[in-house]
């Protein structure tokens, strides 16, 4: 596989990772997020009913205790005593001791007209006849208006009891003051965004409201509301945000108390949760997603690793066929040309004898002949040297096993090109690292190896360069490494892949046959060690042979 397929390889295991380990963690999440909101909702909106059902009662309460007080001040006066203007300021203080929600109080008779009134208003004359307040009172015999202005023009509310006397008829009247009961309704309201206010069956406001108005003002989101028993928690959106309401209607007035509550306020808590939980949850998707990527870098690069020693073993495996196959080849045109070659070279020999015999002076062209014999003679040899080379590589003899000093193996080797090297004006350089181990190694298929590398770098130097051998130990210590350096024309990248392939050479036609670095691989192989090369085109090549420490 390519980087790219490597690269879409690791993406996709660390996705999988990513995937398996988020789903059940983002479920479990989910799953008590949901729990936990829903409880929470299910505790705010059973806290909110409960405190409807208490406030309820308390103004239920308040508005009997009021209607009370006048009651028992009726039914333990006559009228004579109550129209008596005196009496009455008595009575009033006495009751503004103990409570100071009245405003006034008036004695009316039968007709409507003000037997007597204590307050801050002008009222003695005003005659109640025609008012609506009148006829219930005298009809249910105990009356609780709505806010209304009245001939005060000022919000206020009328408490009103009858009292029959004989066939006397009068009514104790008390004005009740509305900011009494919107400061005790407003004393329920909650957070920043709650709100709690009475309203009647008409839907208009009897305290204020901080979100719908002030007294007397009209609620249309009520509009269609019917009487119900107990309280009731009912959730709608405003201006796009969720809001709680709980209301219960009143007992002994038609009045409906809403108490309404923003959730986001009550729900804080939850939202903290909420918040450190999402931490909570990107945090360990960080840690997932690191964990993720170096895992699936490591299981990647232990796979390339596999993949690259693969492809060297079947580059081996390959290489031997190569070479098993060449080696069949080698030996069946090495005996095929042998045989003839020792037919001519018998052939010149005896050319060679019959021309000492004859006079030269007696034969026309006698020295071409005889030159011509000798340069037979020489590529008959030359041949044979070829054939025997490729003798040799199909023999592969198995090496000897010698306690072997490399650094020693170099110097000799070098020693026998030193004067063709001096000839070409190229400088032999040893780079030999001391107390190099010893390797156990066959010295003269090694010295055999190094030749054919010193060779080829200084036929690739051709003039005026340099060629460097070092030697070094690996860091592992197990293996020993003699590197070949010139400075020579490089290797093409195209032919890097193949340059031990038989028959494949850098040199011109009719310098070389291609058969070195092959027998050179095939030699280092069966000496357990190995050789490779590094080049770039125009700035020469190294060449390394590499072989385990005794």
């Amino acid at each position: 596989m390519d980087s790219k397929q490597y690269k879409l390889l690791r993406l996709k295991i660390m996705g999988a990772i990513t995937a398996f380990s988020l789903i059940p963690l983002v479920a479990l999440g989910s799953f008590m997020h949901l729990q936990f909101s829903q409880g929470y909702h299910e505790r705010i909106a059973h806290s909110l009913q409960r405190s409807v059902e208490n406030r309820k009662a308390a103004i239920d309460m308040f508005l009997e205790e009021n209607i009370l007080q006048l009651r028992n001040m009726a039914g333990t006066h006559d009228f004579e005593q109550m129209s008596d203007q005196a009496y009455l300021q008595h009575v009033f203080s006495t009751m503004q001791g103990g409570n100071k929600a009245f405003i006034d109080l008036g004695v009316i008779d039968g007709d409507g007209r003000h037997a007597a009134y204590v307050g801050p208003y002008e009222l003695g004359d005003v005659n109640y006849r025609g008012q609506d307040w009148f006829e219930k009172t005298m009809l249910k015999g105990v009356y609780v208006s709505d806010v209304f202005m009245g001939f005060r023009q000022f919000p206020h509310i009328i408490l009103a009891v009858m009292r029959r006397e004989g066939n006397r008829y009068w009514i104790l009247r008390a004005t009740l003051d509305s900011e009494v009961l919107n400061a005790l309704v407003r004393n329920y309201q909650t957070g920043q965004r709650g709100d709690a206010f009475l309203v009647n069956s008409a839907h208009v406001l009897q305290t204020s409201s901080s979100l719908k108005g002030a007294v007397l003002g009209k609620i249309d989101q009520l509009a269609g509301l019917s009487r119900f028993t107990g309280a009731r928690v009912e959730e709608h959106s405003v201006h796009g945000r969720a809001v709680l309401y709980g209301m219960a209607w009143l007992d002994n007035v038609d009045w409906l108390l809403v108490i309404s509550e923003a959730p986001g306020e009550s729900l804080s808590p939850l939202f903290r949760t909420q918040a450190i939980v999402i931490s909570m949850v990107g945090g360990g998707l960080l840690l997932i997603v690191a964990g993720a990527a170096i895992s699936t870098r490591a299981i990647v690069d232990a796979l390339a690793r596999t993949d690259r020693h693969r492809a060297e073993l079947d580059a081996r495996i390959m290489q031997s066929n190569k070479m098993a196959a060449l080696g069949k080849m080698a030996a069946g045109v090495a005996h095929e040309v042998n045989n003839p070659l020792t037919l001519i070279r018998e052939s010149a020999g005896w050319i060679k004898d019959l021309l000492t015999e004859e006079d030269p002076e007696a034969i026309k062209n006698y020295e071409e002949i005889a030159e011509a014999v000798d340069k037979i003679d020489q590529n008959v040899e030359r041949a044979k040297g070829v054939t025997h080379r490729m003798l040799g590589f199909a023999r592969r003899m198995e090496p000897m096993q010698e306690n072997v000093d490399l650094n020693q193996v170099a110097k000799q080797t070098m020693a026998f090109l030193q004067n063709e090297a001096l000839h070409r004006n190229i400088e032999l350089r040893a780079e030999l690292a001391p107390d190099l181990p010893h390797t156990a190694t066959d010295t003269a298929q090694l010295q055999q190896v190094l030749l054919n590398l010193l060779e080829n770098a200084i036929d690739a130097v051709d003039h005026d360069g340099t060629v460097t051998i070092r030697t070094r130990t690996e860091e592992s210590g197990k293996r020993i490494q003699l590197s070949v350096i010139d400075t020579g024309k490089g290797i093409p990248k195209e032919m890097q892949g193949r340059i031990f392939d038989p028959f494949v050479t850098t040199k011109g036609v009719g310098e070389g046959t291609g058969l070195g670095l092959s027998i050179s691989y095939g030699i280092m192989e069966r000496l357990g060690g190995g050789i490779a090369v590094e080049s770039e085109e125009g700035e020469g090549a190294t060449f390394t042979l590499t072989l385990p420490v005794c």
